[in-house]
């Protein structure tokens, strides 16, 4: 059989209690050449040393005084990889053995998928954490099946909007087709949104998702962004810190002004702010002192309506 080369692109803030099984679960994959791309954003050393030390043919990034964010993170690992299949990866997932092989044959279904979801459970194996990412009418990322038991209520195989950016798998070729500037994932963005950012692209430019529920992976919803009480907890935005609070609220808004047409923004205009009522009740009730904080930072809306015209050139020239 032959081999297509997929590469895993791992960001890590150095806690070993994830990264290890992770890896280990990557060793154990079947079926394809793979190599592995770690984004060490921990600034400590001694991490970096003792991954090489286990594990030297990886390929290990560290970043030496400044923190890479989500977004920039992602994109310095791609353009270090040389596969033809990229696996976004969170530190806080572990795969069945299996996973790329069956995951893989979600791109064989026809030319224009380009990215494919298998069925991402909890670590407890019983509750779904996502089985493909879905564009809402609140202009929101839905996980469908989110916090259900899992039945086998999506045990069919079919397409999706997207793909959740813990467990992300991307053909290059549409990467390569929808980045803007050089940049795959908008770092503008930092975190949260961005996979639903880059499948709105994706859409919009004739890609599709598709879902494999034999594809099996874990993941500790919260591991990576949310403190140690949030993990697993529905309703995110109670636990997280104030700059992941306004990533949160500002990536919706540049997600909507880069991707949405206008035709669909004034047919959903009403659930637009419907949402908005809701989250903006939220922060006055629960978080007073964020508002403050919000004025004094900058929100990019010229960068987003520079890309959104880049987008829309692309899709007059496709």
């Amino acid at each position: 059989m032959s081999t297509i080369l997929v590469s895993a692109i791992i960001v890590t803030k150095g806690r070993k209690d994830y990264i290890l099984p992770l890896l280990g679960s990557l060793k154990r994959q079947t079926g394809h050449d793979l190599e592995i791309i770690i984004i060490d954003n921990s600034l400590n050393p001694d991490f970096s040393k003792e991954i090489i030390l286990r594990h030297p043919h990886i390929k290990l990034y560290s970043s030496p005084s400044n923190l890479l964010s989500y977004c920039q993170a992602l994109n310095t690992g791609i353009n270090m990889s040389a596969g033809d299949f990229i696996l976004c990866l969170n530190d806080d997932v572990l795969l069945s053995n299996d996973f790329i092989e069956k995951a893989m044959r979600g791109f064989k279904v026809n030319k224009r998928i380009g990215m494919v979801s298998g069925k991402i459970l909890r670590f407890d194996k019983k509750t779904i954490d996502s089985s493909g990412l879905f564009l809402t009418i609140w202009r929101t990322a839905r996980e469908r099946g989110y916090g259900q038991l899992d039945h086998g209520q999506f045990e069919k195989e079919g397409f999706i909007f997207g793909v959740n950016g813990a467990v992300a798998f991307y053909r290059r070729e549409m990467l390569e087709e929808i980045k803007i500037g050089g940049e795959y994932f908008d770092s503008d963005f930092r975190f949260f949104y961005e996979d639903l950012d880059i499948a709105w692209r994706a859409q919009n430019s004739g890609w599709r998702g598709y879902f494999i529920p034999e594809a099996e992976v874990c993941h500790l919803r919260g591991g990576t962004a949310r403190n140690g009480k949030g993990i697993n907890k529905k309703y995110a935005r109670r636990y997280l810190n104030d700059e992941l609070q306004f990533d949160l609220i500002k990536n919706r808004y540049l997600a909507i002004i880069k991707n949405d047409s206008l035709l669909n923004l004034l047919f959903f205009l009403p659930c637009i702010v419907f949402y908005d009522i809701f989250v903006w009740g939220y922060i006055v009730f629960f978080r007073p002192t964020f508002i403050k904080e919000i004025f004094f930072k900058s929100i990019p809306l010229n960068s987003a309506l520079k890309k959104r015209r880049i987008l829309l050139e692309k899709a007059k020239n496709s």
